[in-house]
C-alpha cells in the first residue's frame, strides 16, 4: 500500500460514522466503468486495470454496482479503485447503468466511463478468429448482432469520458492507452526482482533472465571469507574487486536497459533477474546487491532483492 493510500485510510478513520455512505467525496474512492462493443477489447482493458491496481468486477448487475462501490469505500483503504466491466449479456442494462452512473456522480464518486469500439469489419474478423457468435445476433447474422449492440449502446457512448476505437490498435497499444488514462506514476513502474541463488540447489523456476557469475573466483576458498556472505563488506570488496567484475556489471546493466525498454513497450511490468553462483552465498549475493543498487537509480524502476539460498548449509 502506498503512503498516499495509508493517508487516505487514516483520514477515513477520522470521518464521522455514516459520512462516507452519504457522500462519496469523503471516501477517496476512484470508480471506473468499462463498457463498449463485444470484441472491442474489454477483457484486455480489464486485465490492464488489474495490473494497475484496480479492483475489477466483470459483468456485475447494475443494481449492485453502488453496493460494490460503498463496500470499497468502507474498506479503510484496502480498496481505493474499483472498475466495473459491463456488457450486453444483461439486456436491460443500458438504462439501469446510466441511472447508476448518474447516482454515483451525485454522491461524489465521479465515475469515469471508458467506452471501447471498433469498426464492423474488424469486429467481424475478431469473432471469426475466435469462432464465437455475437451475444445479440440470435438466429440472425453476425453483422445483425453487431448493429443491434451498437444501437443499444449509443446513449452510453455519447456520455463516455474516454472513447477508444481499437480497430487499428494492437493489444500493447491498447494497454498503453489504458495506462496513460488510468495509471499512476507508481503503477507504471517496472518492478524488478533481483534473485540470488546457488546452482547446487537448482534453477529458480520463476526467473525471466538467468546470469551465471561462477566465472569469478569463489570466496569460499579464502578461509577468512568462507563463513561470511556477499552481504558482508569483506566479501563484497573481494568479489567486486576481481578482474572482469566491474566490466560485467557495466555491460549487463546496459543490456538490461535495452531489455527493460522492450519489455515496457510490450506491456511487461514485472521482471525477475536470477544471479547464480555455486552455493548462493558469496558471489551471487554480492553481484545481486550491486546490480540492484544500479537498477534502483533508473527512473520508473522499483527494485527488490531476494537471496534464495543464503543461510543454507
Amino acid at each position: 500500500m502506498s503512503s498516499a493510500d495509508r493517508a487516505d485510510g487514516a483520514e477515513r478513520d477520522r470521518t464521522p460514522a455514516g459520512a462516507a455512505e452519504e457522500d462519496g467525496r469523503g471516501s477517496g474512492m476512484e470508480v471506473a466503468v468499462v463498457t463498449g462493443l463485444s470484441g472491442a477489447g474489454r477483457s484486455t482493458a480489464a486485465k490492464c486495470l488489474e495490473d494497475l491496481g484496480w479492483f475489477v468486477v466483470d459483468n456485475l448487475p447494475p443494481e449492485l454496482i453502488s453496493t460494490m462501490v460503498e463496500l470499497g469505500a468502507q474498506s479503510r483503504g484496502a480498496i481505493t479503485k474499483v472498475a466495473v466491466v459491463m456488457d450486453v449479456r444483461s439486456r436491460a442494462f443500458t438504462d439501469d447503468l446510466s441511472s447508476v452512473i448518474k447516482g454515483l456522480d451525485m454522491r461524489g464518486y465521479k465515475p469515469r466511463v471508458l467506452f471501447l469500439e471498433a469498426t464492423d469489419a474488424v469486429l467481424i474478423r475478431r469473432f471469426d478468429q475466435v469462432r464465437r457468435g455475437h451475444p445479440m445476433q440470435g438466429d440472425g447474422r453476425l453483422v445483425d448482432g453487431i448493429g443491434a449492440e451498437r444501437a443499444l449502446l449509443e446513449p452510453l457512448r455519447a456520455e463516455a469520458d474516454l472513447l477508444l476505437d481499437t480497430s487499428s490498435l494492437s493489444v500493447h497499444d491498447l494497454r498503453a492507452k489504458i495506462e496513460d488514462a488510468f495509471g499512476t506514476e507508481a503503477s507504471a513502474q517496472t518492478r524488478v526482482t533481483v534473485l540470488s541463488f546457488g546452482y547446487k540447489y537448482g534453477l529458480p523456476m520463476d526467473s525471466d533472465l538467468v546470469m551465471d557469475v561462477r566465472f569469478l573466483p569463489n570466496p569460499f576458498w579464502i578461509p577468512e571469507l568462507r563463513d561470511h556472505s556477499g552481504l558482508d563488506t569483506e566479501v563484497r570488496n573481494y568479489v567486486l574487486g576481481q578482474e572482469g567484475a566491474e566490466e560485467f556489471l557495466d555491460r549487463y546493466h546496459e543490456l538490461l536497459r535495452l531489455i527493460g525498454a522492450g519489455y515496457k513497450r510490450e506491456g511487461k511490468r514485472y521482471l525477475t533477474l536470477a544471479i547464480g553462483c555455486t552455493g548462493g552465498k558469496h558471489r551471487s549475493v554480492a553481484i545481486s546487491e550491486e546490480l540492484a543498487n544500479r537498477l534502483s537509480k533508473e527512473d520508473g524502476t522499483a527494485v527488490k532483492v531476494v537471496h534464495r539460498d543464503l543461510g543454507r548449509e
